[in-house]
């Protein structure tokens, strides 16, 4: 007998495997998840992250959260600066506000994922910057919707977001 569950409830059952779980433009996408050096890169990217004086954006970070975008899609991007705290956040379901920025921190064999369908899918629903960060190069990517190309950039490197955050990956 097969058995066909919500995308919601298949996430909740990927977690409970130790996968990550993401639905691009209805395309599901796994990986597994991420290891100790990632997980350290992550912090210390998170740690830098300042409110710019006169900045109207609050630049609330959040890691591993699963946001719900408008055409049904589920991304759980590795950090995502909200501008405010989201209304009547519910502990069982996705976000589903934009993100003002998001940050990528690339895993060995999912570099696809990160380099070639996440930065078009952000920047079409609204993310202002997208940063793509390969801890094994030091190479950061940092695409905004008004570029043709992303700049590539060396890491450490200290950014102003459009939102008023600053961020050094």
């Amino acid at each position: 007998m097969r058995v066909s569950l919500p995308f919601p409830e298949l996430i909740r059952a990927a977690e409970e495997s130790n996968v990550r779980l993401e639905m691009i433009r209805g395309v599901a996408v796994w990986e597994a998840s991420p290891v100790f050096l990632h997980q350290q890169e992550i912090k210390r990217i998170v740690n830098s992250i300042k409110r710019l004086e006169g900045a109207v954006c609050a630049c609330i970070d959040t890691q591993d959260t699963l946001f719900r975008f408008p055409d049904g899609s589920f991304k759980r991007p590795d950090v995502a600066l909200l501008c405010a705290m989201p209304d009547a956040v519910d502990a069982d379901e996705a976000l589903s506000v934009i993100p003002a920025a998001v940050v990528e921190v690339l895993s060995k064999d999912y570099e696809y994922k990160d380099l070639v369908l996440s930065p078009p899918f952000y920047l079409e629903n609204g993310v202002k910057d997208v940063l793509i960060f390969d801890p094994r190069t030091g190479v950061v990517l940092h695409h905004r919707p008004d570029w043709d190309v992303p700049q590539a950039l060396t890491s450490p490197v200290q950014l102003v977001l459009e939102c008023g955050c600053e961020i050094t990956v």
